[in-house]
């Protein structure tokens, strides 16, 4: 049957629900170049602004998932993923899979990179020298059942078409439309072989999810759409209004998780980490209880074994596992400029979107699908909600090659930290689960 994609484009607009075959027909289109960029701009935007009943977003993830080739696993061992929903700052996954396949579980991951103001894994990956995230599904598979883990990403035959309508939603301002965010992740979740899923779902100022309100919305979503795939998906929903760790930007996060592995306890990664390992270890079976679970997640970490599982990954995947012990082997930037306070007070809130694209503007982002990355470019911001300045005090420091750039991002990051002169309380991190 033909159709026309004005016509689809219309009835979406007018708030009308798709079909399977009108879905296939644009979206499967769209990656055979039978539908151009602006025609499926034009769609994203409409579903964006009218939403998606539940048969229609399960519809589109199937025609993503059957876009391609599906991973499996065998039956016998035990795979689990964790997703994020993405922040800044937000090094967990790559923490999280080295502790993850210390305590026994595999761990198939395929990740993505930059999405608007949020820094992307793989980018951050990236900036390991020689490592490569570009396997085929049986390369990728191997690598999981050999390492325990593998962090790769998206193969044109595994998921395509969420891999283009990836691309194409970060640069049309659609990226927080909830439907389009169910199918990209669990279409991908599904495809890759693991039969139990936690979702780290981050909600505030430096998500795409503002409110818990919202957040419950996608989880349901994502849960319902997870169950009728066969999968076991727990959500665990998680404050994205600071900053994640201490460290922004490519190499800097990889030296964050580095040192975090290494035994640094640092607080608000250690907390959720934490947290999401514990909710793995039990949904995949490998604890049997939540005090076993703690039990495992600590000897991993203390002993060492995680980061030996971390060095173990990156060698799997071409890059220089020297990078743990000497992290100097990472991109340094040329310059570090320090950034002050403006005022005194207690910080009651922190624009992270805002900072997040202060830093593309330093060039650790993309304004554009091809843009090309400085992964040594980022900021150290150990402050969070709740801490007290004073006015002239270090907020923090920006790294960079490039000193004109400098000023406007120094300006937009002491911008984004609002003070007040009455006590404000460091804000929870475990929202619910």
């Amino acid at each position: 049957m033909s159709y026309s994609p004005v016509e689809i484009i219309i009835k979406k607009r007018n708030g009308e629900q798709l079909s399977e075959s009108e879905l296939k027909f644009m979206f499967q289109g769209y990656i055979e170049n039978q539908i151009p960029d602006y025609q499926m701009s034009a769609l994203l935007m409409a579903i964006y602004h009218k939403g998606m009943k539940k048969s229609e977003i399960s519809n589109l993830t199937s025609i993503y998932i059957n876009s391609g080739r599906i991973i499996t696993f065998p039956e016998d061992i035990a795979t689990v993923d964790k997703h994020s929903t993405g922040g800044v700052g937000d090094k967990i996954s790559i923490i999280l899979g080295p502790i993850m396949a210390a305590c026994g579980a595999y761990v198939p991951m395929i990740s993505g990179r930059g999405l608007g103001h949020t820094g992307g894994t793989l980018d951050k990956l990236d900036s390991i020298p020689g490592l490569r995230t570009d396997f085929s599904e049986k390369e990728f598979r191997k690598l999981v059942l050999n390492n325990g883990y593998a962090i790769v990403s998206q193969t044109e035959s595994l998921v395509p078409i969420d891999k283009h309508i990836y691309a194409l939603r970060d640069v049309t301002g659609t990226i927080e439309s909830l439907p389009l965010i169910t199918a990209s992740i669990m279409s991908k979740k599904i495809a890759e072989g693991a039969r139990n899923l936690v979702i780290d779902l981050k909600i505030g100022s430096g998500a795409f999810i503002r409110n818990l309100e919202a957040a419950r919305k996608l989880g349901k979503l994502l849960t319902n759409t997870g169950n009728s795939f066969g999968q076991n998906v727990k959500i665990i929903y998680t404050n994205m209004n600071s900053p994640l760790g201490e460290y922004v930007g490519n190499s800097l996060e990889i030296l964050e998780s580095i040192h975090f592995l290494q035994g640094k306890k640092i607080p608000d990664l250690y907390q959720i980490t934490r947290r999401l390992a514990i909710t793995m270890l039990q949904i995949a079976g490998i604890s049997s209880s939540e005090t076993v679970a703690v039990e495992h997640f600590d000897n991993v970490l203390n002993s060492g074994a995680a980061l030996e599982r971390f060095k173990l990954m990156i060698q799997a995947q071409e890059g220089d596992p020297a990078v743990c012990d000497n992290p100097q082997l990472l991109p340094r930037a040329r310059y570090e400029i320090p950034i002050e306070a403006t005022d005194s007070g207690w910080i009651e809130a922190i624009d992270s979107q805002n900072i997040g694209y202060a830093l593309i503007g330093l060039g650790a982002g993309r304004r554009k699908i091809n843009d090309q990355l400085d992964y040594s470019a980022g900021a150290y911001l150990p402050h969070k909600i709740g801490d007290h300045l004073e006015r002239g005090a270090r907020l923090g420091s920006i790294f960079c090659n490039n000193l004109h750039l400098v000023d406007e991002a120094a300006g937009k990051i002491a911008d984004s930290f609002h003070l007040t002169k009455q006590p404000t309380k460091h804000q929870e991190l475990i929202l619910e689960y």
